[in-house]
């Protein structure tokens, strides 16, 4: 089984791309051929910052190795060092018909989140398409809001297969944990950077304590019960609380008696103690100097004997070269 998963290098990660996608791949590893990538062509849509961008790759590379990945058990590398990615999706992008880009949900929603549109925003689908569909991908764990990228996939795929040869492409299969499918963010919304909602992954004490005292809730008194339904608090805390932490919380939302304050507490120690090991890894391999540069020249190099193979099987199909 073939599993492929990205990540975008647009800022720091936070918790939900943690459990939305991180955690997710890190047991996937252990299940099958896993490629992970760092979506760096992708950030070029939100990103403008060459700098900042070349930041934002290393931490991202970083902390995903903090977290457990291992480079033994899955190929890691840059998307931006396996140039085939992007000669694919031009291809790809030529029989890919305006309709289905059209009605890609994702687009939308960030321009009415004041997102500027371009060319490479609303083309985004036909790129993660070439990302998933180079590397013959079975398996591709996305979050909820992701699928229908998956399933655009698939619909590019089997036009390419019916007009270039059917067995051209694998058809993939998005897989999307429920349970953490949309983590919610400071404000209630799904956590994105976009909104500016998140909880950074690694966050100091200081700045950590301030985003989770600062979770909206409503103006409930301290002694009347509290919404189970719908509260961030009680969805954040699931995810990194033992079940009896979690269903205590549960009972003193219902019973009443508690505030959202002491909540809020729960919730910082829930967070603190459970990315308390990662941290103390990814001390270690800041203090590695060229562990990342190897790990990800390494996997580049796997990677990219994949996608040649690829690209050379549709240029040929295709009638290029």
């Amino acid at each position: 089984m073939r599993i492929l998963s990205g990540l975008q290098p647009s800022g720091r990660l936070h918790i939900g791309n943690f459990f939305g996608m991180m955690e997710p791949a890190l047991k996937l590893q252990h299940e099958g051929d896993a490629y992970y990538f760092i979506a760096d062509y992708h950030s070029l849509t939100s990103v403008h910052d060459g700098k900042a961008l070349r930041s934002y790759v290393r931490e991202l590379a970083i902390d995903f190795l903090a977290c457990g990945l291992d480079p033994e058990k899955c190929v890691f590398f840059r998307q931006s060092d396996v140039p085939e990615h992007c000669e694919l999706s031009w291809i790809l992008s030529t029989i890919t018909p305006m309709g289905l880009l059209e009605r890609c949900h994702s687009y939308k929603d960030k321009i009415a989140n004041g997102i500027k549109p371009s060319h490479g925003l609303f083309a985004y689908p036909v790129l993660m398409a070439a990302d998933i569909l180079i590397y013959d991908s079975d398996v591709v764990p996305v979050g909820k809001d992701q699928k229908q990228h998956v399933e655009v996939t698939r619909d590019i795929a089997i036009k390419m297969n019916e007009t270039f040869g059917e067995g051209l492409f694998k058809l993939p299969q998005p897989r999307i944990q429920e349970a953490t499918a949309v983590v919610p963010g400071l404000d209630g919304q799904k956590m994105s950077k976009s909104y500016d909602n998140t909880i950074p992954l690694f966050e100091e004490p200081g700045p950590l304590k301030k985003k989770i005292m600062g979770i909206k809730t409503d103006s409930t008194p301290v002694e009347a019960p509290k919404a189970v339904e719908g509260s961030s608090i009680l969805a954040l805390y699931k995810l990194v609380a033992s079940q009896s932490d979690y269903d205590a919380m549960v009972a003193d939302h219902l019973n009443g008696g508690v505030g959202y304050g002491d909540f809020k507490k729960r919730l910082l120690q829930g967070v603190t103690d459970y990315f308390a090991p990662f941290r103390a890894r990814r001390d270690e391999i800041v203090a590695d100097k060229g562990y990342v540069d190897k790990v990800l020249a390494e996997g580049a190099e796997k990677a990219r004997a994949v996608a040649r193979k690829t690209l050379g099987r549709v240029r040929d199909a295709v009638g290029l070269g």
